[in-house]
């Protein structure tokens, strides 16, 4: 029996130049699995999402939390995490940065993040289904289109 927990969560689709995604590889410290997932996490007591999103960027990434911009799509979410089912509803917004592939710092995570936060990838979209390991959410392109429909993402002339 798997404890379910309902989390309301924030997580930042960020895009660089040249439309690569940044994910961040995660190993799960409960059974050793990796996933790839847009940087995010929890959104604390009293928080907004927006407010969520931003500071979550900044621990995770160090990226500038003012390049989130205040529109998001909401995203259902079903996760396995540290022995956990974490279902519902997520908020996802998108940040766009002027550079290609910027560095990330690692100074703001937390001593558990620290240790399961594997590598980053600045990937190009089309690469997503290549990855050996899981994203999260798998319908990312979707969210992705949702965010900034002026994108490549999607091929607009399949039927």
């Amino acid at each position: 029996m798997v404890d379910t927990t309902h989390r309301p969560a924030a997580r930042v689709v960020c895009l660089d130049a040249a439309h690569r995604l940044l994910l961040l590889h995660w190993r799960d410290p409960f059974d050793g699995t990796w996933l790839w997932e847009p940087p995010g996490g929890g959104i604390e007591p009293g928080e907004t999402p927006l407010a969520a999103a931003r500071r979550e960027l900044a621990e995770e990434t160090g990226l500038d939390p003012a390049a989130v911009l205040d529109r998001s799509v909401p995203v259902d979410r079903d996760v396995r995490w540290n022995g956990k089912q974490y279902t519902g509803t997520e908020h996802f917004f998108v940040a766009q940065f002027a550079d290609e592939q910027p560095s990330l710092v690692r100074t703001g995570l937390l001593p558990d993040e620290q240790a399961n936060l594997g590598t980053h990838a600045w990937m190009a979209w089309s690469d997503l289904g290549s990855l050996p390991d899981p994203v999260e959410p798998p319908q990312l392109l979707a969210v992705l289109d949702a965010l900034v429909p002026e994108g490549p993402w999607l091929d607009r002339d399949r039927p």
